[in-house]
């Protein structure tokens, strides 16, 4: 997705959100680390920004943004994405809400369904297979020796 929004965008930030309300297996610190590692072959016109407090679309308005790129893996994403992006459009009537269909490949794998799988036997198979290897080295680094 990042790949392809940079196609389609001059300059892309890619927004790290942290949800006070959600639990992420990696730290934000990894997360950030993981995502500069993603797109480190970009070049300058894509880069990694945290979101640490207020709203994407008050961040996006912030750094100067007039889009916000959203993936959609199916219709439950739709659903979601379809009010945030009329709720940002009320915020903040300059920034348009661009979705993009996620690759097939990629349509059922959540962080949820990868978290389930870490540390179950094969684990490290099963999340190779579903994350990139920049994510997967910081799963594994986290995981302990057996």
């Amino acid at each position: 997705m990042i790949r392809r929004g940079a196609e389609l965008f001059d300059e892309l930030v890619v927004a790290l959100a942290v949800n006070p309300e959600k639990t992420s297996f990696l730290s934000t610190m990894d997360r950030q680390a993981a995502l500069e590692e993603m797109v480190r072959d970009l070049g300058e016109r894509v880069r990694v920004a945290i979101v640490k407090h207020g709203f994407l679309v008050d961040f996006a308005r912030e750094a100067g943004a007039t889009h916000l790129l959203r993936g959609l893996r199916g219709v439950a994403d739709f659903e979601y994405e379809k009010t945030m992006a009329r709720m940002n459009g009320r915020m903040e009537p300059g920034i348009e809400t661009v979705m993009m269909v996620a690759p097939s490949e990629l349509e059922e794998i959540s962080s949820s369904l990868v978290r389930g799988f870490v540390g179950t036997p094969g684990w490290e198979r099963w999340v190779a297979a579903c994350v990139h290897p920049a994510v997967f080295k910081r799963i594994k680094a986290r995981q302990p020796s057996v």
